[in-house]
């Protein structure tokens, strides 16, 4: 917790290696992995704590979180993914992409909004005003609570608990579900569960849907000049 931390606190080689372990260990969990076993109230507790460490532009912290775990609910979220998610097929029948994907796309679980005892909606909530380091860039608030998130996706992990972000569904709809006020925007769908297991590898890459990119294909020296693009 943030008051536990002490002034200019030093971490060992061990700590950091522990921190890469738990960030090599991180997986987007489907849905066919999820147990419906309960989660304990002092794992939540962690998760939302882990959020609000995260970094934020002015320190504005524009982060809201809706706990949900009514299956009502989820259901009707559930309902606007499969939607979505029909949408995503027609591209895939359309030729949008490569042979073949369509094939492994019906083949994936994507998301577990019913299958998790909670789901989690994350709002960006902007300030009415100007906000320090935000005037230049105003995208900069979105992307702190995309901070806040990964807290959460790391410290779930270090629980031994899965996460996964459901990103095919409609935001209109998953904010007239919810309520939620007409200024607030849906950054992240998370469904969250124990796990039968943890794949060694990210199943979109044991799947060869795409491949790890390498240091030296994203890393530029300089300017973009120095290589060819």
């Amino acid at each position: 917790m943030p008051n536990s931390v002490h002034q200019n606190k030093q971490f060992s080689t061990s700590d950091s290696d522990l921190l890469t372990e738990v960030m090599a260990a991180r997986r987007d969990v489907r849905g066919n992995r999820f147990l419906t076993d309960p989660l304990a109230q002092s794992d939540i507790d962690q998760i939302f704590a882990a959020a609000l460490m995260a970094p934020s532009v002015g320190f504005s912290q524009p982060w809201e979180f809706v706990s949900i775990t009514k299956a009502e609910t989820r259901q009707q979220i559930a309902d606007s993914f499969f939607v979505e998610n029909e949408k995503a097929k027609a591209l895939f029948k359309a030729g949008k992409f490569e042979a073949g994907k369509l094939e492994q796309y019906q083949q994936l679980k994507l998301e577990g909004i019913i299958e998790t005892p909670l789901n989690i909606a994350v709002f960006y909530n902007p300030e009415k005003g100007p906000v320090l380091g935000q005037t230049s860039m105003p995208e900069m608030g979105r992307y702190s609570v995309v901070c806040a998130v990964q807290n959460m996706w790391l410290k779930a992990r270090s629980l031994n608990i899965g996460m996964g972000w459901v990103s095919i569904l409609d935001p209109k709809k998953v904010k007239r579900i919810l309520n939620a006020p007409p200024e607030r925007e849906l950054i992240a769908y998370l469904c969250v569960g124990k796990v039968d297991k943890f794949y060694d590898k990210p199943e979109l890459e044991t799947l060869k849907w795409q491949a790890r990119k390498e240091i030296d294909q994203v890393i530029v020296a300089e300017n973009y000049q120095s290589r060819s693009i």
